[in-house]
Formats: C-alpha cells, sequence, structure tokens
C-alpha cells in the first residue's frame, strides 16, 4: 500500500476508456489499496484508477457519511438512474477549480467488490454524485465535459493560468 502520484488534466490516460479488470486478484487488491491511500492523502472522497495513471476499471469511495460505508467498485456499471441534482463539484485530478454539474439525484450500481463477489448499490445524494463522477473516469469524461461550453472554456481557461505549483 502506498500514496500515489495523482494525474492531473492534461495527463492522456484520463480521457482513455478504462480496460475491463478480467480477474480480481492481488494486483487488483493492491491497486484498490493504493487508491485508498492517495485518496485520503488528498483528503478526496472518490479516487479512479485512471487518476493514479492506471487504465482500469476499478475507483475507491468515502463520503464520509456514518450511514455510507466506505467501499472498492471494480468493473462497475450505472443499471438504473432517476431524478436530477445540481451541486457543485470538484476533482482530485483537477485542483482548485469546482462548479456546478447536474447529476442524477438516485442511481443503482453494479461489480465487483475488492473480493471478485458481485455487488448492487442504491445510492441517493452525495453517494449518487461520487458514483457517477468515479464511473465518468472510467470513460475518459471529466466534470468539465458536464457542464456548459462557456463555463468549460472559462474552467481550462483558468486552469490554464494556475500555477503548476498549485496542483
Amino acid at each position: 500500500m502506498s500514496v500515489r502520484d495523482v494525474r492531473y488534466l492534461g495527463d492522456p490516460v484520463l480521457r482513455e476508456m478504462c480496460r475491463d479488470v478480467e480477474e480480481v486478484d492481488d494486483d487488483v487488491r493492491e491497486l484498490a489499496d493504493d487508491l485508498v491511500d492517495t485518496m485520503y492523502a488528498a483528503d478526496g472522497i472518490g479516487l479512479a484508477a485512471p487518476q493514479i495513471g492506471e487504465s482500469l476499471r476499478v475507483f475507491v469511495y468515502d463520503v464520509r457519511e456514518n450511514e455510507v460505508e466506505p467501499g472498492v467498485l471494480v468493473n462497475p456499471r450505472i443499471v438504473e438512474a432517476m431524478g436530477k441534482q445540481r451541486e457543485v463539484e470538484g476533482c482530485l485530478s483537477i485542483p482548485g477549480l469546482d462548479e456546478v454539474v447536474e447529476r442524477k439525484e438516485w442511481v443503482v450500481v453494479e461489480g465487483l467488490d475488492r473480493d471478485g463477489n458481485e455487488v448492487r448499490i442504491e445510492a441517493e445524494g452525495l453517494l449518487s454524485r461520487v458514483l457517477q463522477h468515479e464511473c465518468d473516469h472510467l470513460d475518459g469524461v471529466l466534470f468539465v465535459d458536464r457542464v456548459s461550453p462557456l463555463k468549460r472554456r472559462m474552467l481550462l481557461k483558468k486552469w490554464s493560468k494556475m500555477d503548476e505549483s498549485k496542483r
């Protein structure tokens, strides 16, 4: 287990469609542990494998609410979604930027846990948002892709002007 470097906007791995995990083995569990360590070190509530340079369909989350257990999802897919929520969203791969993003209020996500067992998660509110945000990462989509073209241009312009030492 170790803290890994977070990849930032502009790194090509963040725009790749991630590969499915063929078998949940010790390497995948080690990746999940690294994701957890890195997420906590960066004070995040979710982190996907491409954010640490691995183009695999794995992410971790911890919304830090008592009734919601932290978790690992391997090969997740959203199978149901409804409603709408608009909230400010940010990303560890684009630090210092945030914007209101519309997401589904409620989702059902299916996938595998860290031991390869099938799981089904029904989520609403913040957990729903985090699961959608991390699933997007696995498809090469960033939150800036989910805002209007004008807001996206403004965010990207601000990002290009930010001092790299602040990232």
